[in-house]
């Protein structure tokens, strides 16, 4: 398949090894406009924090589609589940001060609880391991319903597992933690965040699950609609009791100098941090998640955050003094916050940037930026005896941190660990692997994917035309 000029400009921006931060600023700036327009974003604002400084801060665009207000400084984007960072945080201090444990039982603190629910620990909250029922999930909740309605309503569901057992996201597990906070500090949820996180900047942060509520500077947040090929408003009212897990709005600045106290342990003290991120031992997967954090390995550095109503992003990277916000108000495609995250930290820092993520934000922009590809046979051709399965890396990018990459399919039980079918990279970022065709049945398909390090299953181009058709989207390769 042939390189695409989306490729060449992201990784012609990002592989240079900038050593200056004017550099480095323009080559965000530069790659973040890029991401906007292929994407067709109305607003953004994008910040980093280096040992403790803002080097970088940017507005792009509009706040809102039905004015010409520009994103700015006063700019207050909901962050949406990233709201869950604060909550686990202000949790934690408690837990500094002796006056909570993550393993005591709920029912501690909160009263009148069902049976069911009366051995989940505060741990299984944060780990989203309790099996509750998700409130999410109950459309019949009205807006001004207390937490305890919501809790009575619930108690008419079943537990979806026993608590520990593996990670479910759960939005009840926040209202339940806002409850505990309230429980210990005689304080409502929002004025301890706002009184302990954003002490300096009360005015540029608030909390409202309330889409359609009137607030100023407050930028909206917008679905694409591809029947009509337009953006909508978001409407959905939640009420005071998603406040914890997806209500904080705030603007740039205020975010930013939330990370900066938050690196430099005006929040927690390390030890309570490296507590916080510890992973959580599940009893049936072996899922990677701390206790209210995502935790992402990129090339064996550590970083730790969330995200939010795929419109935001927080990311820390402990060992390299760093992290990053990502806020905008819509998207026409996938969502981008993750890959940005991941390529933003690369052109700082090549050795943070991860090539597989790399590789799938080429391959899911590529329908938007170029989307009258002509469609052709991608993954395999056939040579002589033998089925020659080729991956194309973008061929101006590094190969440094690709450890392997192989085959998975029908025929060979989709290992990715098979010897048989892990791939030798050749010239121009080419890994190539070839099997005797006599092993493939004439007339049969054979669906199959690509794998990048073990455990990244590569995105298959829009433009292939050998899809097999399921819901996994698989390449298909038949011998005629």
């Amino acid at each position: 398949m042939k390189q695409s000029v989306l490729a060449a400009l992201f990784f012609n921006v990002s592989i240079l090894g900038f050593s200056q931060t004017a550099e480095q600023s323009k080559a965000i700036d530069n790659y973040i406009k890029n991401v906007i327009q292929i994407n067709e974003i109305p607003g953004m604002a994008v910040g980093i924090v280096k040992n403790d400084k803002v080097t970088f801060q940017q507005y792009y665009g509009r706040e809102n589609l039905e004015s010409d207000e520009k994103v700015s400084s006063k700019s207050m984007f909901r962050i949406y589940s990233n709201t869950k960072l604060m909550a686990n945080i202000g949790l934690f201090k408690l837990v500094e001060e002796g006056k909570l444990s993550v393993d005591d039982k709920i029912s501690k603190y909160i009263d009148n609880l069902p049976k069911d629910w009366q051995n989940i620990e505060v741990k299984n909250l944060l780990s989203h391991s309790s099996g509750l029922p998700d409130m999410a999930d109950v459309k019949d909740l009205p807006e001004k319903a207390t937490f305890n309605e919501v809790i009575q309503r619930l108690s008419n569901e079943k537990n979806e597992f026993e608590a520990g057992d593996h990670y479910r996201y759960n939005q009840t597990n926040y209202m339940l933690i806002s409850m505990i906070i309230e429980k210990i500090t005689r304080k409502t949820f929002e004025e301890y965040i706002l009184e302990n996180q954003f002490p300096e900047s009360r005015n540029q942060v608030i909390f409202s699950s309330n889409s359609i509520e009137r607030i100023p500077n407050r930028v909206g947040k917008y679905n694409y609609n591809p029947e009509k090929k337009q953006y909508e408003k978001l409407t959905e009212i939640s009420g005071v009791r998603a406040h914890s897990a997806n209500g904080l709005a705030v603007t740039l600045p205020a975010f930013l100098q939330w990370s900066i106290h938050f690196s430099k342990n005006d929040f927690l003290k390390p030890e309570t941090k490296k507590m916080m991120w510890k992973p959580f031992d599940y009893k049936n997967n072996g899922w990677e998640f701390g206790h209210g954090w995502e935790i992402t390995d990129n090339n064996k550095t550590k970083s730790y955050g969330f995200s939010g109503g795929n419109v935001s992003a927080y990311s820390i990277f402990p060992d390299k003094s760093m992290s990053i916000i990502v806020m905008y108000n819509a998207n026409k495609g996938f969502p981008v916050m993750y890959q940005m995250v991941n390529h933003i930290a690369g052109i700082i820092d090549k050795n943070l940037m991860e090539p597989y993520m790399l590789a799938e934000e080429i391959t899911i922009t590529e329908s938007l930026a170029h989307p009258n590809l002509k469609k052709e046979t991608y993954g395999y051709r056939i040579e002589n005896d033998n089925v020659i399965f080729s991956y194309q890396y973008p061929k101006n990018s590094s190969t440094e941190f690709i450890k392997s990459v192989s085959v998975a399919g029908v025929f060979n039980n989709w290992n990715m660990n098979d010897p048989s079918y892990q791939m030798i990279l050749k010239k121009n970022n080419v890994f190539e692997v070839a099997v005797p065709k006599s092993q493939f049945e004439k007339g049969k398909s054979y669906g199959f994917k690509f794998v990048m390090n073990k455990s990244g299953w590569l995105t298959i181009p829009y433009n292939a035309a050998n899809t097999d058709g399921t819901q996994d989207n698989n390449l298909s390769l038949k011998i005629d």
